[in-house]
C-alpha cells in the first residue's frame, strides 16, 4: 500500500520523486540566485540594497507599475512588494506618484540610480548566459527547453489554484 493516496505504481512513485526533486530545486535556485546577485553586490561595493530589492529594479525595467501589479506578475510576496518598494523610492531608486483614476493606488519608476542597479543585474545575467554557453553547460536550445517545461508547470499550478475550488 503507497504511503501517498493514488500512487501505488512503481512509475508513478517515479514520477512522484521527480516532481519533488523540481519543486525542491525551483527553491534552492531561487535562494541561490538572491545568494549570487548578493554576492556580484558585495564584490561591486553596492551595500545599500539587497538582492530582493535589486530583482524588483530589474524587473520593472522601464515600465511605470503599480505593487498590485508585481504582486498580480507572481513574482513576489505581497507584504514584501510594498515595504521593497517604499525602501527603494526612499532610498532614491525610484520615484512614485499617485494614480490619477484611483488615487489610492501609487505607481513607481525607476530613477536614473536605479537604472544603473538595473544595469549592473544586466550585465551580470548577461555575463552569466555567456558563461552557461562557453563552459558548455547549457546552450540556448537547453534553456528553450527548461523554459518550456517549467511554463508549463507554472500553467498547471495556476490551472490548480484557479480550478480546483
Amino acid at each position: 500500500m503507497s504511503v501517498h493516496p493514488g500512487i501505488g505504481e512503481k512509475a508513478d512513485q517515479s514520477v512522484m520523486s521527480s516532481y519533488l526533486d523540481v519543486m525542491s530545486l525551483v527553491e534552492r535556485l531561487h535562494r541561490l540566485l538572491l545568494d549570487v546577485i548578493k554576492d556580484e553586490f558585495e564584490r561591486l561595493g553596492i551595500i545599500e540594497i539587497n538582492a530582493v530589492q535589486a530583482l524588483l529594479l530589474f524587473n520593472i525595467g522601464d515600465n511605470e507599475v503599480t505593487a498590485g501589479e508585481l504582486k498580480s506578475r507572481g513574482y513576489y510576496q505581497g507584504s514584501n512588494v510594498s515595504y521593497n518598494l517604499k525602501k527603494l523610492v526612499e532610498m532614491g531608486f525610484m520615484d512614485h506618484q499617485r494614480c490619477q483614476i484611483d488615487r489610492r493606488s501609487v505607481r513607481v519608476k525607476l530613477t536614473e540610480k536605479g537604472r544603473d542597479i538595473r544595469a549592473t543585474m544586466q550585465d551580470l545575467f548577461a555575463r552569466h548566459a555567456d558563461g552557461l554557453e562557453s563552459h558548455g553547460v547549457m546552450g540556448a536550445d537547453g534553456m528553450a527547453q527548461i523554459n518550456t517545461s517549467l511554463r508549463r508547470v507554472e500553467r498547471y499550478w495556476s490551472d490548480q489554484i484557479r480550478y480546483i475550488y
